[in-house]
């Protein structure tokens, strides 16, 4: 794919996927989390141009540093995020306040780390962004399936007491 291409796509994975977790959504512990950023971790490695073979130390370094951020980013926004358990038993998830402002802090880094690579003189392929993608969605999606698979569903009939199991002797009163 082009780079125009690549960038179209992260945006608009980047804009459905944010649009989605400010509203309420039931989530499944059963489901494949680990589809969707697999498949963009598969695209962006596909592209020749992660490392940019003139400057490969300084890629590396930064490649590092947009994965470390990255994975930052999904841990920051997996942990900000509110889940809760219906009556039902479904788990519902909708993003914070804070989770927004990881977001817009997780864009400033990487625009930072985008100025000390143009700085450097090393090209950055739109690769490196969309393999940060993947690795921000992998850790959000497996951290919030590990949080709502610890929480324990809401009991639907009466919650049975302390001693409630013993058998109880009834004795016949005499007269």
């Amino acid at each position: 794919m082009s780079g125009l291409m690549n960038a179209a796509l992260i945006f608009a994975v980047a804009a459905v996927v944010i649009t989605r977790q400010f509203s309420a959504r039931r989530i499944g512990t059963d489901r494949r989390w680990w589809i969707v950023p697999a498949v963009l971790a598969v695209v962006a490695l596909r592209e020749p141009g992660v490392i940019d073979p003139h400057h490969q130390v300084q890629a590396s370094l930064l490649l590092g540093a947009e994965l470390v951020t990255a994975l930052a980013i999904g841990a920051g926004w997996a942990w900000t995020t509110r889940i809760w358990t219906e009556p039902d038993g479904s788990v519902w998830t909708r993003s914070t306040k804070a989770s927004g402002a990881v977001w817009i802090a997780g864009i400033c880094l990487r625009l930072g780390l985008f100025g000390i690579g143009a700085l450097l003189g090393v090209h950055q392929n739109s690769s490196a962004l969309m393999l940060g993608l993947a690795a921000t969605l992998l850790v959000r999606s497996g951290l919030l399936t590990w949080r709502a698979q610890s929480l324990h569903p809401a009991p639907t009939g009466p919650v049975p007491a302390y001693g409630d199991d013993v058998r109880r002797v009834l004795r016949k009163e005499r007269l």
